[in-house]
């Protein structure tokens, strides 16, 4: 079974992957990258407005088989607090 790692950036934090998964092939790889994401963005919200979260799948030599990124940004439209 392949083993696919997953490189993370919220913004603030970029993380290597130094362990790994061992998985049945790349599209279930893609789907934990793609499941990863909002967890990111619930561990980062609301502390901001701004924020864009991504997530990189690599196999064992470093080769880039996939990336996802997922953009968050608030914008008031009145004065906080009241209108």
């Amino acid at each position: 079974m392949p083993r696919y790692f997953f490189n993370t950036d919220d913004g603030e934090t970029r993380l290597q992957d130094g362990e790994g998964m061992d998985l049945p092939d790349v599209q279930a790889a893609r789907a934990i990258a793609m499941s990863s994401l909002p967890d990111m963005a619930r561990d980062k919200l609301p502390n901001g407005d701004h924020f864009t979260f991504s997530v990189q799948v690599c196999d064992g030599v470093g080769t880039l088989l996939y990336s996802a990124t997922l953009e968050f940004a608030g914008q008031w439209h009145v004065p906080p607090g009241g209108a």
